[in-house]
């Protein structure tokens, strides 16, 4: 049988065993233990945030982003259309509405669309932006960090400061991607709006196996995250809630796992931009990131118009692709909600392919990605 090429595996070569072993050797295996507040303290200084609070995925961490930002039943939040549904469904949870955006070639939101919808589509009056469509009060936008790839803040950042918009960062795929140069330079992705959200889900830079991390500048945010994610715990001896809490804490052997991840962090970015540069070098054009960011080049996009048959053809030679996701805006749950000039993202879904992109990934699979990327196009 072929060499089997996955897309994007976990690498697990560091000392995650050992301290997955010592949580369980001390029975710290639930929602409390060392290794999670180790785990919070390590990616806030890593970050550069004062706190961070770990939760059990990026979903509840977006969910709870979403309700210490004020979005409640009746709301709406801009989000972008070329993402995974996950970082749109949290809006639905609240019985709010999402407004679709496009992409711009970075496949992350439309910045220019975005003031164009504000400035066209909406009435702002009393700090307040309404839809002219729907007569409902836009709160929030999501920014989603797209394949490593990062959104264009400064620009965002101004829209928001003009519309009294909260900005939510969806980093889930970008941890470790930061600006080069700029107003923001230095910044990582997930620390510029008012919170940003990451994920350690399986085929992650760094992996917990599932689970999240939630961090801000406003610590108030970041208290009120924590509360609600332990059950909203007013007193924990008499067992008094005075809130609708959720069951959204990592568990200390996730902590464990992600503690370890993140010492290799920075090397396994280093693994990842080699290999990109790889594909270029044998020549295979990719995607190109932001030029003034430092990406942690988390996914590999090859342009094709052939998309579905390379797909095809790879997965026959036990290459392991994968397509962008289908466009939110055209799935059912969310045909009837609004749109605005969706077009770029149109093009980017038909003829986006991603390629293996793992941190285990050596040269040599590299070069049969691409010998076989070849005798497909001839």
């Amino acid at each position: 049988m072929e060499h089997f090429i996955p897309l994007s595996v976990p690498n697990l070569k560091g000392k995650e065993l050992e301290y997955v072993t010592h949580a369980v050797e001390t029975e710290w295996v639930s929602t409390a233990g060392p290794y999670i507040t180790d785990f919070e303290r390590n990616i806030a200084e890593y970050v550069g945030t004062p706190e961070a609070v770990a939760c059990q995925s990026g979903t509840a961490g977006l969910h709870l982003a979403l309700i210490v930002c004020g979005i409640s039943e009746g709301d709406e939040v801009i989000v972008p259309t070329l993402t995974f549904i996950a970082a749109v469904n949290p809006v639905k949870y609240l019985g709010a509405e999402p407004v679709f955006m496009d992409c711009d070639d970075s496949l992350t939101m439309d910045p220019s669309k975005l003031r164009e919808f504000c400035q066209l589509e909406c009435n702002f009056k009393d700090n307040q932006l309404i839809n002219k469509k729907t007569g409902r009060q836009i709160k929030a936008i999501i920014v989603v960090h797209v394949f490593g790839n990062m959104a264009d803040m400064d620009y965002i950042m101004e829209i928001a400061q003009m519309y009294n918009l909260k900005v939510i960062e969806d980093a889930t795929e970008a941890l470790g991607t930061y600006y080069t140069s700029g107003k923001y330079k230095n910044r990582f992705a997930g620390t510029i709006g008012d919170i940003g959200v990451y994920s350690f889900n399986g085929n992650k830079i760094i992996t917990t196996g599932g689970g999240g991390m939630i961090v801000s500048n406003n610590k108030e945010y970041l208290n009120q995250c924590r509360y609600l994610s332990t059950q909203a715990k007013d007193d924990t001896l008499y067992f008094v809630h005075n809130e609708i809490g959720y069951n959204y804490r990592m568990t200390n052997l996730q902590a464990a796992l992600g503690l370890a991840q993140l010492e290799q962090l920075e090397s396994f970015i280093s693994i990842k931009h080699n290999n990109y540069m790889e594909y270029e070098k044998l020549g295979i054009p990719l995607l190109k990131f932001r030029e003034n960011i430092r990406p942690n080049y988390w996914f590999y996009s090859y342009l094709t118009k052939e998309r579905d048959n390379l797909l095809n053809y790879l997965s026959s030679k036990n290459i392991q692709t994968r397509l962008i996701w289908k466009l939110i805006h055209t799935l059912k749950p969310y045909k009837e909600v609004q749109a605005y000039h969706i077009e770029k993202a149109l093009y980017y879904y038909d003829h986006v392919l991603n390629l293996p992109c793992s941190t285990n990934l050596t040269i040599n699979d590299v070069e049969i990605v691409v010998n076989e990327l070849k005798k497909f196009m001839k």
